[in-house]
């Protein structure tokens, strides 16, 4: 992932996204550094240049409350990254992790999801990985070679760019998103090994990773073209569920009367029929029994953990 130095990193970054003419600065003459210099950083956030470059170089590591308010205002942070620089230069002490062990999801979210026939719906775990999912869910974003990984899937399937018409926006968006779970803290060894090998693989993910952008998955809108009913614009809802820290509960609905609803309606058919496309590469573990998963479904409940 990042080096040692995490704060320096994030604010190395940051200053070199923000151009001079966006916050008044009068350019002369060639700059031989993209973004803002680290003396022009300093004065705008009124601290020494010496100390500011101790920040970045990571021979001062703890900057009062007042330096990191200064440095987000110098920087025109938005609120998630500000948040993120708060976390980089005054971490809490980090908790022990117990054993790894596999994310379940509660048998209660299963059944509740199993009831939204018209909602896409899926629950994300560490690092975007499809934990469960209900039938339309599976449908929306069955066919793919990393359908169980959305992370994967957006920068390392051959058919992203094809589904996603948006593709850098979404991609920008799953890489910004990845930040707030990371924290600086680096604690999580299969967050660090997906963006050691993601860093590998793929250009675009070390690109977008590099310039520590910080931006929560909430709300939006997004735009798919599925292999069976064409395009569809969903608008989505990212909910953290409390039973689970760090899993998050994403449903999708299309705008009523649209043409995207009677796409929507339409998948939902083809998926009760059994006619979804299916994976071209094994998603991992099979879905889990619904009696180890402690729930007890009838014949109609399709929601499954991955």
């Amino acid at each position: 992932m990042d080096s040692e130095n995490p704060l320096g990193e994030f604010l190395r970054a940051r200053r070199t996204l923000l151009r001079p003419e966006d916050i008044g600065l009068v350019v002369s003459g060639r700059r031989r550094v993209p973004g803002l210099r680290r003396e022009e950083v300093a004065a705008l956030a009124d601290v020494s240049h010496d100390y500011y470059v101790r920040l970045e170089q990571g021979r001062e590591r703890h900057p009062s409350a007042q330096v990191v308010e200064a440095l987000a205002r110098a920087l025109e942070l938005e609120p998630d990254a500000a948040e993120h620089l708060w976390r980089l230069a005054r971490p809490h002490p980090a908790p022990s992790r117990p054993p790894a062990a596999r994310e379940q999801v509660s048998p209660t979210l299963l059944r509740m999801m199993t009831d939204w026939h018209r909602t896409p719906a899926v629950v994300l775990g560490s690092g975007l990985r499809v934990l469960a999912h209900n039938t339309l869910g599976q449908a929306l974003f069955a066919g793919h070679a990393y359908s169980g990984d959305l992370l994967r899937m957006v920068f390392l399937d051959p058919d992203a760019r094809d589904f996603y018409p948006d593709w850098e926006q979404v991609a920008a968006n799953t890489v910004a998103g990845l930040r707030p779970a990371d924290g600086g803290g680096h604690d999580d060894p299969a967050l660090v090994r997906t963006v050691g090998e993601l860093s590998l693989r793929s250009p675009e993910f070390r690109r977008l990773w590099a310039r520590h952008d910080v931006r929560r998955k909430t709300h939006d809108s997004k735009r798919f073209r599925h292999p069976l009913v064409g395009e569809l614009t969903l608008d989505y809802e990212s909910l953290t569920v409390n039973s689970a820290p760090g899993q998050q509960l994403v449903v999708y609905q299309a705008a009523p009367g649209s043409a995207s609803e009677q796409a929507l309606t339409l998948l939902g058919s083809l998926a009760a029929d059994g006619a979804h496309v299916e994976d071209r590469e094994d998603r991992g573990p099979t879905p889990t029994d619904p009696a180890q998963a402690g729930a007890d479904p009838g014949p109609g409940d399709r929601a499954s953990q991955v």
